[in-house]
């Protein structure tokens, strides 16, 4: 399943340590090209890549990420 307008989206909402919501600003406002939704995205797919916890669709989501693939 690739990504699109019709996938289903699921809205988040966690908490973290002050220190990585700065640093993740700091690198968003170094690079336009990324977004908090596209970090989250990827950082969470590879989390979940890593882990062995897995399937296909979550690698094609990090890759999607990864290289800005937007069908």
């Amino acid at each position: 399943m690739t990504p699109n307008a019709t996938t289903p989206k699921v809205s988040l909402m966690a908490e973290v340590p002050e220190e990585l919501y700065e640093a993740l600003q700091v690198y968003l406002n170094g690079n336009p090209a990324w977004s908090q939704h596209r970090v989250f995205c990827a950082a969470l797919s590879l989390f979940l890549m890593q882990n062995g916890r897995c399937e296909r669709d979550v690698n094609r989501i990090y890759l999607d990420a990864l290289f800005d693939y937007t069908p």
